[in-house]
């Protein structure tokens, strides 16, 4: 595990969702000064609320939309983990503005908090495989070009590492953008694994699949991500560094259901795919095949431990009893 104490305190956008819990959690955990800032249209105060009274952790409920709330929160901060976003890619589709403001705009008024106040050394950002498109080289590296995100989501993550970039080497800190596979774990309020669930909840004998069932993908732990972020916060020294981070297989989406159908203890399922658009996708903007070449952070000294079928099971056993204690609790 690297080492943490060189950290000073530390800002977290959207430290209450998915990911940002996890990396609060393990911060706090290693005795780090932490700041949430958090709207909780995606997080959830619960995944944070152990915290609450630790004397080295601090909740803002704020919006990055709104500057003043912003330049509070980063007072005397020295490293930023910028994680607030839509995470939904289908909404692109349907309405662009969401991934503007919550991707686009949201990133330019954090840079412009951090070039106010000053004290900031590392911005960390997490980016998305989907600033790659659909690329022809497969496991592709960070150096594949040129980028041709098929969708708005993947559209404003490169956007926002344009920004992230241009303003590191405008304003003196260093820059750290992670595209990230799909993450998977407890705390997860959507994807692929979280909407199969909910579906066989409501239907046991029938699910319905999205695309053709073929689309493949590289799936990755929640902490094996959380390692692979510290670990280049801790290791990366140039101005603006990319790494890839994922696992180094890929797991196709009917796989995936078979997986979540075997941990709910269901047999004979009735399987149906939509067939989808465009070749078999889920939706307008679904990449069909992604897998990502992580050499880069592996020289850093960093691997994933689970695999992408372990970590897709390691997460619906986690959402599995999850959903348990929700229901014993009501």
């Amino acid at each position: 595990m690297p080492a943490m104490s060189s950290f000073g305190k530390v800002c977290i956008t959207g430290g209450a969702g998915f990911i940002g819990s996890h990396l609060v959690t393990k911060l706090c955990d290693n005795n780090v000064d932490v700041v949430v800032l958090d709207n909780l249209s995606a997080g959830k105060i619960e995944n944070v609320e152990t915290l609450l009274k630790s004397p080295n952790f601090r909740f803002v409920h704020g919006d990055l939309l709104n500057f003043e709330e912003i330049q509070n929160s980063l007072s005397n901060c020295e490293v930023v983990f910028h994680l607030a976003a839509n995470p939904e890619v289908r909404v692109g589709s349907e309405n662009p503005e969401v991934h503007y403001e919550q991707n686009i705009a949201a990133t330019f008024n954090l840079l412009e908090a951090v070039r106010k106040v000053g004290s900031v050394r590392v911005f960390v950002f997490s980016s998305s495989s989907t600033v790659y498109g659909e690329p022809v080289e497969i496991p592709t590296p960070e150096d594949y070009a040129p980028l041709k995100p098929i969708s708005v989501y993947g559209a404003s993550k490169m956007a926002s590492e344009a920004l992230i970039s241009g303003y590191a080497q405008t304003y003196g800190f260093n820059a750290i953008i992670y595209r990230l596979a799909n993450i998977v774990g407890p705390r997860s309020q959507h994807g692929v694994i979280f909407d199969f669930m909910n579906k066989l909840t409501e239907d046991s004998e029938r699910l319905e699949i999205l695309g053709d069932g073929t689309q493949t993908k590289s799936y990755l732990d929640v902490e094996d991500t959380i390692d692979a972020m510290l670990t280049g916060v801790s290791k990366s020294q140039g101005k603006v560094e990319i790494f890839n981070v994922g696992s180094e297989d890929k797991v196709n989406v009917k796989e995936i259901a078979d997986i979540v159908c075997e941990e709910m203890s269901l047999s004979g399922v009735e399987y149906v795919y939509t067939g989808g658009i465009d070749g078999g996708r889920g939706w307008k903007g679904d990449v069909k095949v992604m897998l990502l070449n992580i050499e880069r952070i592996k020289k850093l000294g960093w691997k994933p431990k689970l695999n992408s079928c372990q970590a897709v099971r390691k997460a619906a056993r986690a959402l599995l009893n999850q959903s348990k204690k929700e229901a014993s609790a009501d």
